[in-house]
């Protein structure tokens, strides 16, 4: 190896024939040119810094590679294949094509807890929030996605780089456990809902399969792992159902929360009452998808969804973007008879408000997409009005979403066969059977008649 202690370095440079921003560390060593280049100025200069301590502190240089010895041992002593950081960034580039922005975030969130607990313990680590805003804001997200560093996100992103564990290490059953006390937690240290650490344990073990396939792992690790998640609840508790009065009272009660955005959203929670849509659902409503008779049953056609999203992880880089119903096939449709009354609020809706340019029933009055906040603030009012104080206090349609769980059990208690309703909700009858079973209220003495009739034959 040939050495040299001549060591000269330049000021950062924007490149110039890169399309995309990047920028170019220079230096010289033995009088040969070298030259690196980082996707922001930041990454570059704390690069600069690095090489110009190196040689402050007397290094030797290698006139090859141009890096100080210090570094250049670090470098080689790196195990072969990536590192944990480097594999979930790959993992989730693998799937983002394919995934709706809501499943990116989902796979991004579990990461934010999965990353900062799989590091060596490097000097100078940035704090747990730090690692996560670097995460969330650059290293997770496409290279044309990614928000530029401040100077300090750079020195986290940089010691993360180095921090993070091989994938290799993740064979040690100590390590796992780290990741799954990780997931665990809620970032300020609590302990995390059923469902939240069940689905970052199902992302875990989704992307070690993937490692896997790819021959890092014979068997997924995670298998041999004796860890129990917690239980979580499944079923719909019987106390969030509303009775059809208590449904039309909430109802009318929204129309008079502000003045324009209750009134805008009566017709929405209606259609999540009447016909068991989703929020999201409800959302992408159009006029085409509608039959609305001047007398009886009319029918809503859904065809797609319209749910809302962190902009970053979106398409079209907007909170709401169209996509595909719940569980079905790009095009599926669902077909959704509706009562009368429903029939009746929706004439009355398109009287009032009309359609948006794009044909949507429902929208601000600046032609934009309710958000879910602006849908649970008019809900909570409208309970207010609803309800008696100690109802209101209670769990009974505590959220907008129960509207629909109600729709599910009345149909249900009504009588209607599952399969019929399993397919009016979009859901599958056993899905259907297993959330709402205790809803299914008032049957008990129907049930233990027919079972008579059998014993007394």
């Amino acid at each position: 190896m040939t050495t040299s202690y001549d060591v000269r370095f330049w000021d950062t440079r924007r490149n110039a024939s890169s399309k995309k921003p990047s920028y170019e560390a220079r230096w010289k060593v033995g009088g040969k040119a070298k030259s690196k280049t980082f996707r922001t100025k930041a990454l570059a200069d704390n690069f600069v810094s690095d090489l110009r301590q190196a040689a402050k502190l007397g290094e030797a240089f290698d006139v090859v590679t141009g890096l100080p010895l210090s570094m250049l041992a670090a470098d080689n002593s790196k195990p072969s294949g990536p590192t944990f950081l480097e594999f979930v960034q790959s993992y989730l580039m693998s799937r983002w094509r394919s995934s709706a922005a809501r499943t990116r975030e989902t796979d991004a969130y579990a990461m934010l807890s999965l990353v900062p607990a799989l590091v060596a313990d490097l000097p100078s680590r940035p704090s747990d929030s730090e690692i996560r805003g670097v995460l969330r804001s650059h290293a997770l997200l496409p290279e044309g996605r990614r928000a530029d560093l401040t100077n300090r996100q750079a020195v986290t992103l940089r010691w993360l780089e180095k921090a993070s564990l091989p994938m290799s290490d993740l064979r040690e059953a100590r390590l796992l456990r780290i990741a799954l006390d990780a997931i665990a937690e809620t970032f300020a240290g609590k302990e995390a809902g059923a469902n939240t650490v069940r689905r970052k344990r199902a992302v875990f073990h989704h992307l070690l399969e993937q490692a896997v396939e790819q021959k890092l792992f014979v068997s997924n690790p995670l298998d041999e792992i004796k860890w129990t998640p917690p239980k979580a609840v499944t079923a719909v508790d019987p106390r969030t159902v509303v009775n059809p009065a208590q449904a039309r009272k909430l109802l009318d009660a929204v129309s008079m929360v502000g003045r324009k955005r209750g009134p805008r959203l009566k017709a929405l929670f209606a259609c999540m009452y009447y016909a068991a849509l989703r929020p999201e659902e409800a959302s992408d409503l159009r006029l085409k998808n509608c039959t609305l008779p001047s007398a009886g049953w009319g029918l809503i056609i859904l065809e797609k969804a319209r749910p809302q999203s962190t902009k970053r992880w979106t398409n079209t880089g907007e909170t709401h973007e169209p996509r595909s119903l719940k569980h079905r096939a790009d095009k599926e449709t669902r077909e959704i008879p509706i009562p009368p009354s429903l029939v009746d609020v929706l004439r009355s809706h398109v009287e009032e408000y009309g359609t948006a340019e794009d044909g949507r029933l429902f929208r601000t009055s600046t032609g934009g997409t309710h958000s879910s906040s602006a849908h649970s603030y008019v809900w909570q009012e409208a309970r207010k009005l609803a309800l008696t104080p100690a109802q209101s206090a209670s769990p009974l349609a505590a959220r907008p979403y129960d509207l629909r769980h109600a729709a599910v059990s009345l149909w249900l208690n009504a009588g209607v066969s599952p399969t019929e309703v399993a397919k009016r909700a979009g859901h599958s009858v056993d899905v259907l059977l297993r959330v709402y079973a205790k809803c299914m209220d008032g049957q008990q003495d129907a049930i233990n008649n027919k079972i008579n009739d059998v014993l007394d034959c």
